[in-house]
């Protein structure tokens, strides 16, 4: 029967992986956060479809079918190991706090912003090419109109709060993943994170900008600015729950623990 790693083991896992991530060449990192950007979008259009299918049926309640259709695409981005914004907190700071020379301010500003950018620019032009007409299943578009209007008219202090659990769970993702062994595992945990992010529903920057971006592309009435104000609110939301809350808890765990220790 495997023993479950104390935490101190899951950060020293969790720092070997973050050297990994940091250490990626310009063309390794742009081409995974490229990746992980339509990657994505297979999760969204699935979202789409669940709810133009079962909707009409059952109401509400296509919620959890969407929800779970969602987390598939959650599952193929970290099977295949690719660059998401604020899953990658955890384990670059890792990183960061094991090395005595340096806090690592480039190289961690340099992984965020890259994989920020190429996250939306790669789950942008796959939003192009499942838009054009005849590509998803009738009632697709109007679904995901109808859920791009929703997030927009949202309070921007009701979204923050929802950007803030959205931040947190995709960044404990990060912490659940160290924490078991197998593909099996790393299957399971993101299934669970990506059901819980889609049902909340919580916001994820890169997931709500393209969810709303596909909306537009489908005919929602929704101003650029009115985008814009939806990236800054949900990107300060997800820095605060992903770095602010997971992050800063966990390492505040750990040093706890070596102290005891020592």
């Amino acid at each position: 029967m495997s023993v479950a790693p104390d935490p101190p083991e899951i950060f020293d896992r969790a720092a070997e992986e973050g050297e990994r991530r940091l250490d990626q060449s310009w063309l390794e990192l742009v081409s995974t956060s490229f990746i992980a950007g339509f990657t994505i979008v297979f999760g969204l259009a699935a979202l789409g479809i669940s709810h133009a299918v079962l909707e009409p049926r059952i109401g509400d309640a296509a919620k959890l079918p969407g929800s779970l259709a969602f987390g598939l695409g959650l599952v193929m981005l970290v099977v295949g190991r690719s660059e998401l914004f604020n899953e990658n907190f955890f384990d670059p700071v890792a990183t960061a706090i094991e090395r005595d020379d340096s806090w690592l301010v480039w190289p961690l500003l340099r992984l965020w912003t890259v994989t920020f950018a190429f996250n939306l620019v790669g789950g942008a032009l796959f939003v192009f090419v499942l838009s054009v007409e005849g590509a998803l299943p009738t009632g697709t578009g109007e679904a995901l109109v109808t859920v791009a209007e929703e997030i927009v008219h949202r309070g921007s202090r009701g979204m923050f709060a929802d950007a803030i659990a959205g931040g947190a769970l995709v960044a404990l993702l990060s912490h659940l993943l160290e924490s078991v062994d197998g593909v099996g595992g790393r299957i399971a945990m993101a299934y669970v994170v990506g059901i819980l992010l889609a049902l909340g529903p919580f916001d994820h920057v890169i997931v709500t900008v393209l969810h709303v971006f596909f909306g537009i592309q489908f005919g929602a009435d929704i101003a650029v600015g009115a985008l814009g104000r939806v990236t800054a609110v949900v990107t300060a939301g997800n820095v605060v729950g992903g770095l602010g809350l997971v992050t800063v808890s966990h390492i505040a765990q750990v040093v706890g623990a070596r102290d005891e220790r020592d």
